[in-house]
């Protein structure tokens, strides 16, 4: 039997409505009706798996026992993918139009691009970047202060800040909401790296991916909405926690004990100084709002201290997830 062109890749966790709407978007095409299409359900309590598998005819669904984190589902996802390109695509997305063949097009056509991305849009159809530099120190550092919001091509430097994204451009990092990676590219570099649990996990793919000769692209080949975090917004605090755990993973990886060390020192560092400027606003203007933002930020700084302030050195570079789950 002939591989399909595109094996579609849904990690679901109490996403249930917007899976199923994500997939009816999918099959509002011949292209999308022909492609292979598996979701990951990452042990919802929702009855998403149950929902598709009652509508949606010839969509495998893998039910996971634990809710092992985006990248482990998604490499489950890998090992039944027979398609000749792989799409990581979220629960929380609608596919416009023709944009996914239009995207095996545009691969077909651009024998060195290794992986992709599509022109992504907000729920009230505003441009959402995807598409990012890699998150150096520096990056991280204009992010974390808040100085990317200044005027001016560096300071936006790291999300390409006055790009539309109408236009082809060679990128650092895509985001895994819409990401399409050439199965011989997948074979080449192997999965996702199952050590990141919420965040880190498709930058480092993309490190590796342009690391082994690829290009990464944004092609204005079409359009999809994403409502973004869904799954994410369910984790309270413990969502900054993992996002920061997954960036020090990240930096410890590439950079090694030093690069994490500087990673971890600096957003620490930040979150703790969110913490005090939010309280003393709160004791300032006694806003409700500020009070919890003070609270918030000083979970997120204790656990993040729980987590990584453990010696040796090399307990920096643990999963947050074991602390928080």
């Amino acid at each position: 039997m002939k591989a399909p062109d595109l094996s579609i890749i849904i990690v679901s966790w109490n996403t249930r409505e917007m899976t199923c709407a994500c997939l009816r978007s999918v099959r509002e095409t011949e292209f999308g009706r022909q492609a292979q299409c598996i979701v990951v359900d990452n042990n919802s309590s929702d009855g998403s798996a149950e929902a598709v598998e009652s509508e949606f005819e010839g969509v495998e669904v893998i039910r996971s026992p634990t809710n092992a984190g985006f990248a482990a589902a998604n490499n489950v996802g890998f090992a039944r993918a027979t398609g000749r390109h792989v799409l990581l695509l979220n629960s929380d997305t609608l596919v416009l139009g023709a944009v996914l063949e239009a995207s095996i097009k545009y691969l077909d056509q651009h024998a060195d691009v290794g992986a992709m991305g599509c022109r992504v849009l907000n729920s009230d159809r505003t441009l959402q970047p995807t598409c990012f530099q890699y998150p150096s120190v520096l990056n991280l550092f204009l992010l974390s202060t808040g100085l990317h919001r200044l005027p001016g091509r560096f300071f936006g430097r790291y999300g390409y800040r006055g790009w539309l994204r109408d236009s082809e451009r060679d990128v650092d990092v895509i985001t895994g909401c819409y990401l399409i990676v050439r199965k011989s590219v997948l074979e080449a570099i192997g999965p996702l790296d199952e050590r990141f649990f919420f965040c880190g996990e498709e930058t480092d793919w993309c490190r590796r991916i342009k690391r082994a000769g690829h290009r990464l692209v944004l092609a204005p080949v079409g359009e999809i909405i994403h409502h973004g975090n869904a799954s994410g917004r369910q984790l309270s605090y413990r969502r900054d926690v993992l996002l920061s755990a997954g960036l020090v993973k990240l930096h410890a990886k590439h950079g090694g004990l030093l690069g994490g060390a500087a990673a971890w020192t600096l957003l620490w560092l930040c979150n703790a100084l969110r913490a005090v400027v939010w309280k003393l606003a709160s004791i300032v203007t006694h806003v409700p709002a500020h009070r919890d933002r003070a609270k918030h930020f000083l979970q997120v700084t204790r656990a993040f201290e729980r987590s990584w302030m453990r010696p040796p050195v090399e307990a920096t570079i643990t999963s947050a997830a074991t602390t928080l789950a």
